[in-house]
């Protein structure tokens, strides 16, 4: 037997002063987490919920893009959807959900 397989097949008994503690071997998996939790999840959480806050506050004469990229006005707001005036006498019926805010508007103003 050569001695690699040797040293393998051997390992170390139970409870030998070698051993690992369990906390130390899973540290650094853990400190993963907590990194994707500060920089990833907790800023998307966030993110969404400025966009609920924006959403529910939309009223008429609002400038709006859609997820889709149409950029108009809001004509009326209900429930779950708006419409939304996008040029002339067109009006778009639009989910909620797929209204964004619009990049032209200056928020400072």
């Amino acid at each position: 037997m050569n001695n690699l397989a040797f040293v393998f097949l051997t390992g170390q008994p139970a409870g030998a002063p070698g051993q690992a503690n369990p906390l130390v071997t899973f540290l650094p998996l853990i400190l993963v987490f907590v990194v994707f939790y500060f920089f990833m999840i907790r800023p998307q959480m966030k993110k969404q919920k400025e966009m609920n806050t924006y959403r529910s506050s939309l009223k008429k004469g609002d400038k709006v893009v859609t997820t889709g990229g149409i950029y108009g006005r809001v004509f009326e707001v209900k429930d779950n959807h708006i419409m939304m005036e996008v040029g002339g006498d067109v009006r778009l019926k639009v989910d909620k959900n797929a209204v964004l805010k619009d990049p032209t508007v200056d928020d400072q103003a």
